[in-house]
């Protein structure tokens, strides 16, 4: 018999918390008068831990999908999808461009040398490009004082026939908290100033939930917002839980009770002792440890859920195996169902939280030993 673990995605959730996102931003776009963004669903990092033919189903009614590797690119377009695959970091190699060329990719262009391997291509069709400002996340893009030079550069290949469309983008470094977007938008809107062609995409999952205006931001459009988390039911927000938005989880992590033990009063349990009991405590050991993807910092306190009931790890996660208090559950015994996420357990955010981390390590570091089921 296979060891009790698994990991369960639901398409079903991935849809509803799609559908949840946009009517967001179709209220916001009401409000105002403007047309509604488009949607590129991020599925990096296979797809958050998700499986990349799983997302490509569960957000079939996006405009678009988008992330970073060229392998799962093919594969999205393998999967039957056919709309925009945009890469966020663009290509790295000129062997890449044969790839763009071949699947019919969008690529983001944030460096000068991006624009030298364009211009040196021979491509069968014109590739659609976003160029990136830099806007004070300091990580990729072009300075402000160069993205103007960068995008004409970019159009004057479209001129010669390489490039179809060139687009506008950034990304917000604290759209989750203080000190918000307004620096960065200012930024925007004075290095792309009229500019006015093209696709705009500024807004990332903590943006476009919090202030989906901006997903109207720079003249031009279409415009697109590239929401990752949220679509999986987990929060880009500490202060601000996924549920409260609508959203629900889409993976949940579930395993049995394999042993139980009676441990007296003073006892140690687990790894470095760091968990004393201060009475008789009835304790379940779960088949789920870090060598699965639970996070090993989860110390006594994290939240889980036994047959239903709320209760808590104790001691030290392990390898192999965590233990839980089951004073809240006296009937669970050796069998009994546990919720380490996700549905009828607490939420990812929550478990993170405890663990010192956020809800999309956990997602993405579910480990290939755990077998995952589909469900519609």
């Amino acid at each position: 018999m296979p060891r009790p673990i698994t990991a369960s995605i639901s398409i079903s959730a991935l849809r509803h918390n799609l559908a949840t996102v946009r009517r967001h931003l179709d209220h916001a776009a009401a409000l105002t008068g403007a047309t509604p963004a488009s949607i590129w669903a991020v599925i990096k990092a296979n797809a958050y831990g998700h499986g990349i033919e799983r997302a490509v189903s569960g957000f079939s009614a996006a405009q678009g999908l988008a992330m970073l590797d060229l392998d799962e690119a093919v594969r999205c377009r393998e999967a039957g999808w056919g709309g925009p695959v945009l890469l966020l970091e663009g290509f790295f190699q000129p062997a890449d461009l044969d790839i763009v060329d071949r699947y019919h990719l969008t690529c983001t262009v944030h460096s000068s040398e991006q624009l030298a391997m364009l211009a040196a291509a021979r491509l069968s069709r014109r590739v659609d490009v976003m160029v990136k400002l830099n806007s004070g996340m300091n990580r990729l893009g072009f300075a402000p004082e160069d993205y103007a030079q960068a995008h004409a550069r970019a159009g004057q290949l479209q001129r010669q026939g390489i490039l179809g469309s060139v687009g506008r983008m950034t990304h917000f470094a604290c759209a989750d908290g203080a000190p918000g977007v307004a620096d960065q938008l200012e930024t925007f809107a004075r290095a792309t100033e009229g500019l006015s062609d093209g696709p705009v995409s500024v807004c990332n999952s903590a943006a476009t939930l919090r202030y989906p205006e901006t997903a109207h931001a720079g003249a031009g459009g279409p415009h697109w917002v590239r929401p990752g988390i949220c679509l999986y039911g987990a929060s880009p927000f500490d202060d601000v839980s996924a549920a409260s938005y609508g959203l629900r989880p889409a993976m949940s992590l579930r395993s049995e009770i394999i042993a139980v033990q009676q441990v007296p009063a003073g006892q140690a349990i687990g790894y470095g002792a760091t968990f004393r009991t201060e009475q008789l405590m009835r304790i379940g050991v779960v088949a789920c440890g870090y060598a699965d993807g639970y996070p090993r910092h989860a110390g006594t306190g994290t939240p889980v859920t036994v047959a239903g009931v709320p209760t808590r790890v104790v001691g030290r996660v392990s390898m192999d195996m965590l233990m839980v208090d089951l004073a809240p559950v006296p009937a669970a015994g050796v069998g009994a169902p546990v919720a380490l996420w996700g549905e009828g357990g607490p939420s990812v955010d929550d478990v993170a939280r405890a663990a010192g981390t956020i809800g999309y390590e956990l997602l993405c570091a579910v480990a290939p030993r755990v077998p995952v089921l589909t469900r519609p």
